[in-house]
């Protein structure tokens, strides 16, 4: 299986430097080409850089690690592209509040996995994962010991779940289902199992099992 992580931001790095660490060969790809190719660099043979364009076709799992509104100009532009593919969102609907801090961008009672799910091509397998935790606690918290942290994960489709879960795992972190994309707005900034909402801390499966 070929796995692919567009978007070479904080979330985009710190996934693929999980990932091949796990002993994932991945594919990076970045507007910025300079992003794609000094990231490769450092992870060596386990990193393929491709254009945006060439990941997509290849994967057979594709990261989307872009900005919410970034993620859905992408989906418009390459629909054909992500037909048949196992599509992942970790994306969290917010930006600058004018005052130093973020504020959600969509009405609260929204999700952006649902916005994202719904704007995907017929046949496109959504799964909403990555997202829960910050750049800098994905770098921290992976393969702790003893217990692992968990990293929550929502789709409606159990066989790319379980993909995607395998990917979790490789990555350093526990796989945790929440239930279908409509509980994605559970594991966004804001929810009561992102780190930045409910939780405000990594968890083990005991502490997550219990918050289910």
């Amino acid at each position: 299986m070929h796995t692919a992580i567009i978007g070479l931001g904080n979330i985009g790095a710190r996934l693929a430097k999980n990932l091949t660490v796990g002993g994932m060969q991945v594919i990076i790809a970045d507007r910025t080409p300079a992003k794609a190719t000094t990231l490769a660099a450092e992870l060596g043979n386990k990193a393929e850089v491709m254009t945006v364009e060439d990941a997509m076709k290849k994967a057979d799992a594709i990261i989307l690690a872009i900005y919410f509104d970034a993620e859905k100009q992408l989906i418009a532009e390459s629909s054909s592209l992500l037909q048949g593919k196992i599509v992942v969102d970790p994306s969290n609907p917010i930006g600058p509040d004018g005052k130093g801090g973020f504020k959600k961008i969509i009405p609260i009672e929204q999700s952006s996995g649902q916005i994202i799910a719904s704007l995907l091509p017929a046949g496109a397998r959504f799964v909403k994962a990555f997202g829960t935790l910050t750049a800098e606690s994905l770098g921290t918290a992976a393969n702790r010991t003893p217990d692992r942290a968990v990293l929550f994960y929502a789709t409606d489709d159990e066989a790319a779940g379980a993909v995607v879960a395998k990917l979790i795992e490789a990555s350093g972190y526990a796989a945790m289902r929440v239930g279908g994309v409509a509980q994605s707005i559970r594991i966004e900034v804001g929810g009561d199992l992102h780190e930045m909402g409910g939780l405000g801390k990594t968890v083990s499966a005991k502490e997550a099992s219990a918050r289910l």
